[in-house]
């Protein structure tokens, strides 16, 4: 019964990761370079993310700098970000790439926020679904006899803590999200 406490634990930790890697790619007035990775670039008969064809640096935190390694491929990779939902126009020397991080409006905002609840949402019903799992386990090894009734109520109440833990998590995860969205 440990295993299955063990498995619903890196299942509700791969939930809040997920979250994590959710959150990283909205946008904020902050300019990250995991904004870039969901890019696919034309390049060379294949679709590549950014990072992969080019150096990529952040200046002075609302500056994205991507130089290409092959000067051609300034065109598509301009392209690439112009048919992104990122929202932002890039400009370019014809060697660098430049990306801006214009500062978000108010209705902007509030938009990204909802985004993140809904997201942090679906991560909560990710860990419910989870404990639900687990104690549907619990309960057929209870049937079977395999454990005793005193035993089940001990690891429903582990369960439980361990959903709480991890819902928590999820809730601290996204008022630091609303915070960064939020903050000018």
């Amino acid at each position: 019964m440990n295993q299955a406490l063990e498995d619903a634990k890196n299942r509700m930790e791969k939930a809040v990761k997920n979250l994590k890697e959710e959150f990283s790619h909205l946008r904020t007035s902050r300019a990250s370079l995991a904004l870039l990775e969901g890019i696919k670039v034309d390049c060379y008969g294949t679709k590549m993310a950014i990072p992969q064809i080019a150096t990529v640096n952040i200046i002075e935190g609302k500056t994205i700098v991507i130089q290409p390694w092959d000067a051609s491929l300034v065109k598509e990779i301009e392209k690439a970000i112009q048919k992104s939902d990122l929202g932002i126009n890039p400009t370019s020397d014809g060697k660098t790439i430049k990306l801006v991080m214009p500062p978000l409006t108010e209705e902007r905002r509030k938009e990204l926020v909802k985004i993140a609840n809904k997201l942090a949402e679906e991560a909560r019903i990710a860990i419910r679904n989870i404990r639900r799992d687990v104690l549907e386990k619990f309960k057929a090894a209870k049937k079977k006899g395999e454990i005793s009734e005193d035993d089940y109520t001990q690891l429903e109440k582990k369960v439980q803590k361990l959903t709480d833990d991890y819902i928590k998590k999820v809730d601290t995860v996204l008022k630091d999200k609303e915070k960064e969205i939020l903050s000018v």
